[in-house]
């Protein structure tokens, strides 16, 4: 593997998160304004499996890259922008984590035990409290829309990287040839 591009694991951790995500978000507005039905609760479980293994993926994530350095970024890229990108990817590895604890919280808070493809019954992290469960809703919410902007941020930098700076943004993630 070349020291230019991330490995493998690294990669595909990447887009299986990203892949989990981009199915999450839509899924949780859309849920959100279904009204209480047997069709809205079948949802509800499959997002919360769905955060529960962006969890896990993204602590894999992190486990791997402690131990896997990232390739440097290109040697033309600008301070500032250096600073832009390690505040971003920080954010992101946060939010990653923060979102699912939030809406773990959240089902707590509301008295909805987290049940992991409904056969692993996670542990309520807190007592029921409606009006936690409806402040931690907001906190989830508020959340997710934060990442959301920071996806296009970064989405939008590495497009704008590879297509107007010619550098080999993609390539370092698997898209195309050598970087």
């Amino acid at each position: 593997m070349s020291h230019d591009r991330y490995t493998r694991t690294a990669v595909a951790l990447h887009w299986l998160v990203a892949l989990l995500i981009f199915v999450a978000f839509p899924l949780g507005v859309y849920m959100h304004e279904l009204p209480v039905s047997p069709e809205r609760l079948r949802l509800y479980s499959y997002h919360k499996w769905i955060g529960v293994t962006i969890f896990l993926l993204v602590a894999v994530r992190l486990t791997w890259r402690a131990a896997h350095t990232p390739p440097a970024l290109p040697a033309g890229i600008a301070a500032w922008q250096r600073r832009a990108s390690a505040i971003v990817h920080g954010l992101l590895y946060g939010l990653m984590l923060a979102i699912p604890l939030s809406g773990w919280l959240m089902s707590s808070a509301k008295g909805f035990q987290t049940v992991w493809f409904g056969v692993v019954p996670l542990p309520d992290l807190l007592e029921k409290n409606r009006e936690l469960g409806e402040l931690l809703a907001g906190v989830h919410q508020a959340l997710n829309f934060t990442l959301l902007v920071l996806v296009i941020l970064h989405v939008a930098a590495a497009l704008q990287h590879h297509f107007i700076e010619r550098q080999p943004f993609l390539q370092r993630m698997g898209w195309g040839g050598k970087a």
